[in-house]
């Protein structure tokens, strides 16, 4: 079985140990793929857009399944098998579903769950073939709790969850694990003004269990482990990095008086 990681902070690339991290080029992807490098892994870089501050980014639009395995291709002759996936590229555009276009629900799909199946197919395949290795796939708080105008992102990460649990299903048997991380309110330059009103940012972190937004780092630390094989018996779940926003459900609604709350 091929060897994931076994130790973290290392910081010295490792050639034997390829992690192959989507949309790359910036927010919580970068995040991911420095977190992995200091940990050893020899991280290859993806991304669509290719005015990356990175110049060793490989442009690639998942979405694309010719364009998933020539990449793929080149990445195991150059480099080797690959260790770990993190499918972290995706897409949305903001909008009340009525006015979302059939080609901009497409769009959506195509990179999110799409664009996560060629990538898992494509670099699967070494993992497959070498015994082992460890998927990622990088959700949302939006996968169990739809987010509203958003068109559909909430759909398209659920179903990247029932493909996470699918793959841990099919391939743990032959030594492949699958997990996914679902990030809470983390505001990144993906996120696009979302994050610019300072009243949103007080309100969205007072609702948050642990009374701050999340940073690109507080992902990065939970995939490091899911990659690593202090991980090796965890496969088929969804961990939430949300500061336990997900479970603030009954902090929404008023309490009588004299009961105390959080």
């Amino acid at each position: 079985m091929t060897s994931t990681s076994s130790s973290t902070g290392s910081g010295t690339p490792d050639p034997a140990r390829i992690a192959v991290v989507t949309g790359a080029g910036r927010g919580i992807g970068a995040a991911i793929a420095a977190r992995l490098q200091r940990d050893g892994f020899r991280v290859v870089r993806l991304d669509v857009d290719s005015s990356s501050s990175f110049a060793d980014v490989i442009p690639c639009d998942i979405s694309d399944a010719a364009a998933v395995d020539r990449v793929a291709d080149h990445v195991e002759r150059e480099f080797g098998p690959v260790s770990v996936l993190v499918n972290n590229a995706g897409a949305w555009s903001f909008g009340a579903l009525e006015d979302v276009t059939p080609e901009e629900f497409a769009r959506t799909l195509a990179v999110n769950v799409s664009g996560t199946f060629h990538c898992t197919r494509a670099f699967g395949r070494s993992m497959l073939a070498s015994g082992g290795g460890s998927i990622v796939n990088i959700v949302s708080i939006a996968a169990q709790a739809a987010n509203p105008k958003v068109g559909a992102y909430s759909a398209s990460k659920a179903g990247v969850v029932a493909l996470t649990r699918q793959t841990a299903l099919e391939w743990g048997p032959r030594g492949v694990r699958a997990n996914a991380v679902g990030p809470g309110f983390v505001p990144t330059p993906g996120t696009g003004t979302v994050y610019d009103d300072p009243a949103v940012r007080e309100v969205r972190a007072a609702a948050v269990p642990l009374r701050r937004l999340g940073e690109p780092d507080d992902v990065a630390n939970v995939v490091s482990f899911l990659a690593s094989d202090q991980a090796g018996y965890v496969n088929g779940q969804v961990i939430y990095v949300d500061g336990g926003f997900s479970e603030a459900l009954m902090t929404l609604v008023p309490r009588p008086p004299g009961i105390p709350g959080p």
